[in-house]
């Protein structure tokens, strides 16, 4: 699902988003698999750990980067990171409360995979476009 056209230029943050993409499309593929739903469970369990953590290491890092160029839109970026943990945060309450259902772990699916797209795809390419344009180099940290 990965495409190099996502990439913004910084070693790091486009690491993390490659990382990002193979977990959220094996969570994919895991969830619309003919395999017994019971025997999806488990990995559907460990896709949300790893979300719950990873993206408050990637929202930090990447935000750590901007205030490190002076991103011009940094707040507006947080806000949009701020409301994706919370998204995470109301599924896995969800999951907890009324457990784990097929069809809402469908639809937790289908909406990591379009933010994620959306996300590194257009809001994340303003920064390595700010990079450029401020006459630097985005390939760093």
């Amino acid at each position: 699902m990965w495409k190099d056209n996502y990439k913004i230029g910084v070693n790091l943050i486009d690491e993390q988003h490659k990382e990002l993409f193979r977990r959220v499309w094996e969570f994919t593929r895991i969830i619309r698999s003919s395999e017994n739903w019971e025997n999806r469970i488990e990995q559907v369990k460990k896709t949300m750990d790893f979300m719950k953590d990873y993206v408050i290491i990637h929202f930090n890092d990447e935000e750590a980067y901007q205030e490190e160029i002076n991103y011009p839109d940094i707040e507006l970026h947080k806000q949009a990171h701020a409301k994706f943990r919370e998204g995470i945060n109301q599924y896995v309450e969800l999951f907890e409360n009324e457990g784990f259902t097929e069809e809402k772990i469908q639809e937790f699916g289908g909406k990591l995979m379009t933010w994620l797209i959306v996300h590194v795809g257009k809001m994340d390419q303003q920064i390595g476009e700010y990079v450029r344009s401020q006459g630097g180099q985005a390939n760093e940290s």
